[in-house]
């Protein structure tokens, strides 16, 4: 009898597919015989860490024989003063998809649903499904609407029951490049049973120039079942790193610490992303990069006579 592991697998772990990674830019330059091409397909920051976080990380190479500050105080301490929160809502995560991983452990199992929107965030329904829980699938906003392929906060909420564990909802959303505007995003967290938790993922928050932009974390006061979740990955520039973190209430904060990973984030990133938050210029490179970079994707779109959100 041959041995066949998938045999052994966790019924809904079988229906999943590994995830496929882009090839590195060494490998498709050999392959297709090009230099200095460009990799656009992980939405990486371009500059890569800023001065601060560089200098940080070169002394934290110095102690890589220690593990890291398990609870990661330091930054913490940051992410509090930035946030007006306590330690106690803070949650730590190898990236924030890390975090999209412990919400799923803790809250979704059989039996339970979770809500997303058609075209999210590939790892909502993989974390998801991993779990054996029920994914409800709302449709997206059509082509013709002015939030093409977006988040349609109506339809997500006509999905949401008394089973309804989580709801994932990016903002910005990857990948269609489309939001959903405060007062909408604020009236749908509202309407949410307390049954329900409402993961509101602001990966790409630092990239937003309107100053109105729903800042989803300056309601925890107000809902206990709002969690935020943000990453050090892309305005900060520090995705080979892998360090993210969520906001949540402390009872749900506490939840989550009971399956991370002790020493889930690494002594350099915790290192890096505490002098990352306290850089403003690098941050602010980052931004004026990204809206240059956005004005010529547009302009090309526009002659090319494709509709883009504005």
């Amino acid at each position: 009898m041959s041995f066949n592991a998938l045999s052994l697998t966790a019924a809904p772990v079988t229906k999943l597919s590994p995830y496929v990674p882009g090839k590195p830019t060494s490998e498709l330059e050999r392959e297709y015989g090009v230099t200095h091409s460009i990799k656009l397909a992980s939405n990486e920051n371009p500059l890569g860490p800023g001065r601060k976080a560089r200098a940080a990380i070169a002394q934290a190479i110095e102690e890589l024989g220690l593990y890291p500050d398990g609870n990661g105080f330091e930054l913490k301490q940051a992410l509090a003063r930035k946030h007006a929160c306590s330690l106690e809502q803070i949650t730590l995560g190898n990236g924030s998809n890390d975090l999209l991983v412990m919400l799923a452990e803790a809250f979704l199992t059989h039996g339970v649903e979770g809500v997303y929107s058609q075209y999210c965030f590939a790892i909502y329904p993989i974390v998801v499904q991993a779990t054996g829980a029920t994914a409800r699938v709302a449709a997206a906003y059509p082509e013709s609407h002015p939030m093409a392929l977006g988040h349609d906060l109506d339809a997500m909420r006509k999905l949401v029951n008394d089973q309804t564990r989580l709801v994932f909802i990016a903002n910005p959303n990857n990948p269609t490049g489309t939001w959903v505007d405060a007062a909408a995003l604020k009236a749908f967290i509202a309407s949410l049973p307390l049954t329900t938790l409402a993961v509101v993922d602001e990966a790409y928050i630092e990239y937003v120039e309107d100053p109105g932009f729903a800042d989803a974390s300056r309601w925890l006061s107000e809902f206990p079942n709002l969690v935020v979740t943000r990453t050090f990955s892309k305005a900060y520039g520090l995705a080979g790193l892998r360090v993210g973190y969520a906001l949540s209430h402390p009872s749900v904060a506490e939840v989550l610490n009971r399956v991370r990973q002790a020493f889930n984030v690494n002594s350099v990133a915790l290192a890096a992303a505490t002098a990352a938050l306290d850089d403003e210029e690098h941050l602010r490179s980052s931004r004026q990069l990204n809206v240059r970079g956005l004005q010529q994707v547009n302009d090309g779109l526009q002659a090319l006579a494709i509709a883009a959100p504005s």
